[in-house]
């Protein structure tokens, strides 16, 4: 026991770097900093995704492609949602096994008044193909 109490004496005040309350006041500023920047950064994401959103007339989606039907040809079975006045292009492949390009086609949609559409389209191709993939659809100029 020493004569000034049962605490041990601390290191003078501003002896060995900065006090316990700058570096929460610190840490404060850092946190507060971080919460600012993140949630401008979610915003910038969510800016960017709702503009390429609404930018695309047309979208689509492969729902399934037969092979079977011959070796010449593949049959791909497309969704297409778009503005009811809005016309354009879905562009189709079919693949080789190698991965090879083996046939492509551009489609024309121009079903006026129509806001789904579900065909089957043939695309033809060189050779035996293994799968098809929907490339991209855009949109016609108004």
């Amino acid at each position: 026991m020493n004569a000034v109490g049962d605490s041990a004496p601390g290191a003078p005040e501003g002896r060995y770097g900065r006090s316990a309350s700058a570096d929460a006041r610190t840490d404060r500023k850092l946190k507060i900093t971080g919460a600012v920047l993140g949630t401008l950064l979610l915003a910038l994401v969510g800016w960017i995704g709702y503009g390429y959103i609404t930018k695309q007339q047309i979208s689509a989606e492969l729902i399934k492609f037969d092979l079977k039907s011959s070796d010449t040809e593949v049959r791909v079975h497309l969704e297409i949602r778009k503005g009811a006045d809005v016309t354009g292009t879905c562009t189709v492949r079919a693949l080789a096994r190698s991965g090879a390009e083996v046939g492509r086609k551009d489609v024309r949609i121009d079903q006026r008044g129509q806001s789904r559409i579900d065909e089957i389209y043939p695309i033809r191709t060189t050779t035996k193909a293994t799968s098809a993939e929907l490339l991209s659809c855009t949109a016609d100029r108004q």
